[in-house]
């Protein structure tokens, strides 16, 4: 069981409350933060059930993969405790809220437990925040409370006050988390980006730092940042240092 605590008080958009997670022996365990990431386009059936059984290996909290995997991976996971994430209008975040709605319903029914949408940056770009909203509001709905939503703000596209209103419209639409990137684009998780978001808003909402997490020291000040969830293909990588191995 982890525990988050935060001092009193009550930050402004550009700061942060001082933040620890900890177990009962104070010893945090990152397998159980990270997202275990495989979204590749040339992903193989194989290199997804390797995916699969490292994340039982390791205890990672999921598995992260393309929606067309998420019926295979939850039939490897099933009698685990390891969840399916998948991704929802991956990469872009540019298709139809009809488009989103209709690739979450199909991996909710596979077995999805996670959604990672991406926003839809452009609709951003335009000043259409009420399309952002609802955007977002259709896919939480359609998880129909049997998967949480993160929303992908692809923030090295973003000006700071445009992350800082994603941030508002993600929460006021009923997503579970905010994340920082898909790992496509021009960059990923940076320090600021995290401890922005977190502040923005606040303990009752979850931040996931990703893209370009590759070490145990880049987890670390992610977490410090913030950010209580990480995406990375590095997992493995970031658990093995931690436990010296």
């Amino acid at each position: 069981m982890y525990k988050m605590f935060y001092n009193e008080g009550q930050p402004g958009d550009g700061e942060v409350r001082s933040r620890t997670i900890q177990k009962e022996d104070n010893i945090m365990d990152y397998a159980k933060m990270i997202d275990h990431t495989l979204l590749k386009a040339d992903a193989t059936k194989e290199q997804v059930k390797k995916l699969c059984e490292e994340a039982m290996e390791y205890g990672f909290h999921s598995v992260c993969v393309n929606s067309g995997f998420v019926y295979y991976c939850a039939q490897i996971l099933k009698n685990s405790e390891v969840k399916v994430c998948t991704v929802i209008g991956f990469p872009l975040g540019a298709m139809s809220t009809a488009g989103k709605v209709s690739e979450a319903k199909a991996a909710v029914k596979d077995g999805a437990e996670e959604l990672d949408m991406v926003i839809h940056v452009g609709m951003i770009k335009s000043g259409d925040w009420d399309y952002v909203k609802q955007d977002i509001a259709s896919v939480v709905e359609a998880a129909q409370d049997k998967a949480i939503v993160k929303v992908i703000l692809e923030t090295c596209l973003l000006t700071e006050e445009e992350k800082k209103k994603a941030c508002r419209i993600a929460k006021e639409a009923g997503a579970a988390y905010v994340k920082t990137s898909t790992g496509f684009s021009t960059g990923g998780a940076t320090e600021e980006d995290v401890a922005l978001m977190r502040a923005v808003v606040g303990p009752e909402m979850g931040v996931k730092a990703s893209g370009g997490i590759r070490t145990l020291q880049d987890a670390e000040r992610m977490v410090r940042a913030g950010a209580d969830r990480i995406g990375a293909s590095a997992g493995i990588t970031i658990v093995k240092e931690q436990r010296g191995q």
